[in-house]
């Protein structure tokens, strides 16, 4: 499926506009995480903000999949520096992190 195919509602299935926009939410909070919590980097800014870009496409779509909705209630893919910490995402974030570091 092309990514133009994607962003059309009647042509995808809304279980697969939820999963994508858990995805790229799970992808913001942990990648914000690490670079604001951490001072650490495992995506280029460049990558971050191409996943940013998509989430802000998708919340047009639908933006209540009951999975951190207030934190992205107003979010505009400006920033991450305000995306809430637990420790789920402390947890993956140091998974990644440790993953990544294996890879060098």
């Amino acid at each position: 499926m092309n990514l133009e195919a994607f962003f059309e509602p009647e042509l995808v299935p809304l279980q697969s506009v939820e999963e994508r926009i858990k995805q790229r939410r799970s992808q913001m909070l942990i990648h914000s995480y690490l670079y604001y919590g951490m001072d650490e980097s495992i995506v280029s800014d460049g990558q971050w903000q191409e996943w940013a870009d998509e989430l802000v496409q998708l919340h047009k779509l639908r933006r209540k999949i009951n999975f951190y909705d207030r934190a992205f209630k107003d979010w505009d893919a400006a920033t991450g520096s305000h995306l809430p910490v637990d420790e789920w995402i402390k947890n993956k974030a140091i998974y990644l992190l440790t993953l990544s570091s294996k890879k060098v």
